[in-house]
């Protein structure tokens, strides 16, 4: 059951692979985001857009079922391209005709973050950019 206590699940959405690996990697990741007693979120899933299961409407169903009045859709992709564009949405709208109640909220997709860029260069740091490196 969901908690009165929390604001949202949040529903970590890719696209799915025919390679188990790359599925269970965005499980890896909502776990770990889960874990991080974010209070605006109650839990924090993997849902796919294809190839792999829970889908987006299985998953919205599955948490309203268990109580979820509040579900933001985060698309875990870099690209604004069909999928963020047309396919995710459209999942969402019939979801949204399905259960009426229930918000169901569209996050812009992860590559339209503005800490991005900071991202990108917190992330080489390590790796790059030392005079060892430079060529």
């Amino acid at each position: 059951m969901i908690s009165e206590q929390h604001e949202a699940v949040l529903l970590i959405v890719a696209h799915g692979s025919r390679r188990q690996a790359s599925n269970d990697q965005i499980r890896k990741l909502a776990i770990a985001l889960s874990t991080c007693n974010n209070p605006a979120y109650c839990q924090v899933v993997a849902a796919f857009l294809e190839l792999e299961a829970p889908s987006i409407t299985a998953a919205i169903a599955q948490h309203v079922l268990q109580g979820a009045r509040n579900i933001v859709v985060l698309p875990y992709f870099l690209a604004k391209g069909r999928h963020v564009e047309e396919d995710i949405p459209a999942q969402i709208r019939m979801s949204r005709t399905q259960f009426p109640e229930v918000t169901i909220t569209l996050a812009a997709h992860l590559g339209a973050a503005t800490e991005m860029t900071d991202l990108i260069f917190t992330h080489l740091q390590p790796r790059c950019c030392s005079k060892g490196d430079q060529k």
